[in-house]
């Protein structure tokens, strides 16, 4: 690569922003060198791409190569390969996962771009055993472990991790890839890696609200972190769509009639396919919230199985044949889901949901929109779902919306708004309270665990209790320790009014209640750019 050195993350606060700045060796002869978040790192390769056009394959294969088998990518690149988040225990902003939305667009600018600058040498790769699979000690839970607690989503594999450090010792980099039976590196081709992250995606599928965040990590924008567990992500649909149409032409392109892919993830993607083949005729009937849980259900199930399968066994290292005509046929029913889902997300204003929240109830999903936001009107203008007439539309809208700053001529992230003052938070309605029988023993009783009432009359959640499972928990406790009957009912009530007073179900992290920094307030060049470049290269080329 030509590169001295690539662009690091901005953050020297976060515990996890390890690297070392090596521009020269010990002779003080120049590096090429380059470290660096993922985002970064390709973000910054896609420009480059342009201009060293002769690099972009090897771009593509450094990408890959980088993802794992259940569709994901570690968080740093490297000149010598890449590194992947540890638990810290001593260190409270220490975390583990899986930001979900960067093998998707990141990969396919990379694919565009090769693809508009010579349409054969994708092609040439299709069938060609040159692609490894990066062996993160991450472990997805199961499926019904990630409905169980959609926070808690990702254990890490102490003994592998250690194994691998091991043997990178003696083989170096190479141990941080799968291998085969024969201790060689497991290859598979360009057909299966591109699939690889779109079944990983299909699997957190939710018709009508996006793709479930459920791997701990948010998408690019950090501030957006308290939406991973119960969040659903239309930016990352909008780009899906944009992927899978750019893979019904690319496929469409080849002489090649079939392929041979992992016979794991064969069966993943026959799984994928039934599921959405066999609720097809819901599109134009309406699904409801049962259809929905019920699609959730069928298609987290298949990816399940295959996480699963490949944690625990690895690859059985056989090939099943996948005809290409099956793929596109997979891709075009895929497409459907994609545009209903968008369509279902036009507000009235004509923007578009970013992000939406699920709510759970007995054998129902259902979908709450949240508000609007300035990625979504930038990844669906690129999504190419929209006609000119429709994103015209968009952009007037966006205009007039609560987005623009007339003052900068340009787009705040979110729409600012008044935040409560301290002491006016924490306040449990009148109303409220009395509608709680316990709350009303407790205060006579002068039980200040869960509720308390101040000087001028006020009622207040205790100051500990910092959501409701900690609620729940302690009365849960009062209600071994009293006498008092305290019932089920008693309990849900109790958390409907912690939950109407703190409202943490719609808390989307700081970008809501942060001035600046990604938060209220901020004009993101990162993202006002993507949306000049939609109003000029993408949206034209889209229709």
């Amino acid at each position: 690569m030509p590169l001295s050195f690539s662009r690091r993350h901005g953050d020297p606060s976060r515990p996890w922003n390890r690297f070392s700045i090596d521009i020269k060796d010990d002779k003080n002869n120049k590096l090429l060198n380059y470290q660096g978040n993922w985002r970064d790192i390709f973000q910054n390769w896609e420009a480059l791409a342009e201009s060293f056009p002769g690099y972009i394959e090897s771009m593509i294969t450094k990408f890959l190569n980088g993802s794992t088998a259940d569709g994901y990518n570690p968080y740093r690149v490297t000149k010598d390969g890449f590194d992947w988040e540890a638990p810290e225990p001593d260190q409270p902003w220490a975390n583990i996962g899986y930001w979900g939305d960067h093998q998707i667009v990141y990969l396919l600018k990379l694919l565009e771009i090769s693809y508009n600058h010579d349409s054969k040498k994708l092609g040439e790769l299709i069938n060609q055993d040159i692609f490894a699979y990066v062996n993160v000690p991450y472990r997805i839970k199961k499926y019904e472990e990630l409905l169980r607690d959609p926070h808690n989503t990702v254990d890490f594999d102490h003994e592998l991790n250690k194994k691998i450090e091991a043997e990178e010792k003696v083989i170096g980099s190479d141990a941080r890839f799968i291998t085969s039976k024969d201790g060689n590196l497991y290859q598979v081709n360009l057909v299966e890696k591109l699939l690889s992250p779109l079944l990983a995606k299909l699997s957190n599928f939710i018709p009508g609200g996006g793709i479930w965040m459920n791997t701990q990590r948010p998408e690019w924008n950090d501030a957006n972190n308290a939406l991973v567990g119960y969040g659903i992500s239309m930016v990352t649909l909008y780009y899906l769509r944009r992927y899978v149409s750019f893979l019904v032409d690319l496929f469409s392109s080849q002489k090649d009639n079939k392929a041979q892919i992992s016979q794991e993830v064969k069966v993943f993607f026959d799984n994928i396919s039934e599921q959405l083949t066999v609720n097809e005729k819901n599109l134009e009937s309406g699904i409801t919230d049962e259809d929905r849980k019920s699609i959730l259900d069928g298609l987290g199930i298949a990816g399940s199985k295959f996480k699963t399968k490949i944690y625990e066994n690895g690859f059985s290292e056989e090939k099943d044949n996948i005809e290409i005509s099956a793929i596109i046929d997979f891709l075009n029913t895929t497409q459907k889901y994609l545009d209903k889902t968008i369509e279902e997300n036009k507000r009235e204003d004509d923007l578009y949901h970013s992000y939406n929240l699920m709510s759970l109830q007995d054998n129902k999903l259902s979908i709450i929109n949240l508000y609007e936001m300035l990625e979504g009107q930038v990844a669906v203008l690129s999504s190419g779902y929209l006609k000119t007439p429709d994103a015209l539309k968009l952009l007037e809208s966006l205009r007039s919306s609560a987005l623009y700053r007339e003052d900068q001529n340009s787009y705040i992230l979110y729409p600012n708004r008044e935040l409560p003052h301290f002491i006016e938070k924490n306040i449990i309605p009148g109303e409220e309270f009395n509608a709680s029988q316990i709350f009303k023993k407790f205060i006579d009783e002068d039980n200040r665990d869960i509720v308390l009432k101040d000087e001028q009359g006020n009622y207040h959640f205790n100051g500990e209790i910092r959501n409701a499972n900690v609620l729940k928990s302690r009365l849960e406790k009062v209600r071994q320790d009293s006498t008092n009957q305290i019932t089920d009912e008693d309990i849900n009530k109790a958390l409907q009014i912690y939950e109407s007073v703190f409202n943490h179900k719609y808390f989307t992290g700081r970008s809501g209640t942060f001035f600046k920094y990604e938060g209220l307030g901020s004009i993101y060049w990162h993202m006002v750019s993507k949306l000049g470049a939609c109003g000029t290269r993408d949206l034209l080329s889209s229709n």
